[in-house]
């Protein structure tokens, strides 16, 4: 099949021809339908997520069933499935307290017995979860949920990632209370989501902050009450005169250690910075402890959206379908695998929302 390798940091993937096996007992083959372009991968690539090479990126896909293995139950051929990173085992205590998303058991991501399941003229080619840059996927089946046949595949394959990332920051990490009032920090495919997720739960003011006005006017589109251009003057006491003191929550989209200081300096007293984008594992972020005591603000980490994800991507599909959740304006284009590197050229250079590889 045909995928895009990483064979070396801050360099371009390269376009191969590689083998992938058949499914182990509790695994599923996927034909890729679709698959998003996420920062998460543009961090491997650069060196900011350790993974070895050589490794097949991809974690935004949505595909259809083609084979199983002898003991799963929950797919067949021909079911229609979103991936998802955050497999999990079902038993830990993280999975019986209701929080899936924290599990990803070693065994779920790689086989035990070593063996791999994308090779090369016989040698191992990594997986980053999914590998969904590639014409075909290989999974435990605790990665895939099934979902509606009338959702467009497209579309459904942002929500593996970028929405439920965003949408579940709203909706289930803060639990954005009707009326909050809130920010967005980064304007992206997490941002809109996250921004999406503040509507869908009654916030009464959505601000959106970015530095580029076509991405502002974008949000306005998809709820946004207020924008925001940072290139304009410090964000931070934007936020604070256009609220009269800051607001409920602030949501960091982006993973920047100045975006992050910039959500805390915008929630209000008792409010919350919730950190959504993902910082680099080499960096650290200063902030005054006394200012967060003092004022009782909280800091949020945010996973993946506290997702539990089987029980929240069907959901997340019927909110696209009745219309609360809108997909389309994201994807600002859709491309072959061959034009991957340039995809993220453009992501790179704060040119789309989201780039989705549309696969034959």
């Amino acid at each position: 099949m045909k995928a895009a390798v990483l064979r070396e940091y801050n360099a371009p993937l390269e376009i191969e021809e590689i083998q992938i096996d058949k499914p182990g007992p509790y695994e599923v083959l996927t034909r890729t339908a679709a698959s998003g372009i996420c920062h998460s991968d543009l961090h491997v690539i650069e060196g900011g997520i350790p993974m070895p090479t050589p490794c097949v990126l991809g974690h935004e896909p949505a595909g259809i069933v083609e084979a199983v293995g002898s003991e799963v139950t929950d797919f067949k051929p021909g079911d229609h499935v979103i991936g998802c990173l955050n497999a999990w085992c079902g038993k830990c205590n993280y999975c019986l307290t209701g929080r899936p998303h924290l599990c990803m058991p070693p065994e779920m991501l790689a086989r035990l017995d070593g063996s791999s399941r994308l090779t090369k003229d016989g040698g191992p080619i990594m997986q980053f979860a999914l590998s969904s840059f590639a014409e075909q996927m290989l999974t435990h089946e605790r990665s895939l949920v099934k979902i509606r046949d009338d959702m467009p595949l497209d579309r459904a394959s942002l929500i593996g990632c970028g929405v439920t990332t965003g949408i579940g920051a709203a909706l289930r990490t803060a639990k954005v209370e009707p009326g909050a009032v809130c920010a967005v920090i980064g304007c992206g495919g997490v941002g809109l989501s996250t921004l999406q997720g503040c509507r869908i739960a009654g916030a009464s003011r959505i601000i959106a902050v970015d530095t580029m006005d076509w991405k502002l006017e974008l949000a306005r589109e998809l709820g946004a009450t207020d924008v925001i251009n940072a290139s304009n003057g410090d964000p931070v006491a934007q936020i604070q005169e256009l609220t009269g003191g800051g607001v409920d929550y602030a949501f960091e989209c982006i993973g920047l250690k100045p975006t992050i200081q910039q959500a805390v300096g915008m929630a209000a007293k008792g409010g919350a910075a919730v950190l959504v984008g993902v910082l680099a594992v080499t960096e650290t972020v200063e902030f005054s402890a006394a200012d967060i005591t003092l004022q009782e603000k909280r800091i949020l980490g945010s996973f993946m959206g506290s997702n539990a994800f089987r029980r929240d991507m069907p959901q997340y599909v019927d909110y696209y379908l009745d219309g609360r959740l809108r997909l389309d304006e994201m994807i600002s284009k859709r491309i072959p695998l061959e034009e991957i590197n340039p995809a993220f050229d453009a992501m790179k250079a704060g040119e789309v929302a989201r780039s989705v590889i549309v696969f034959d």
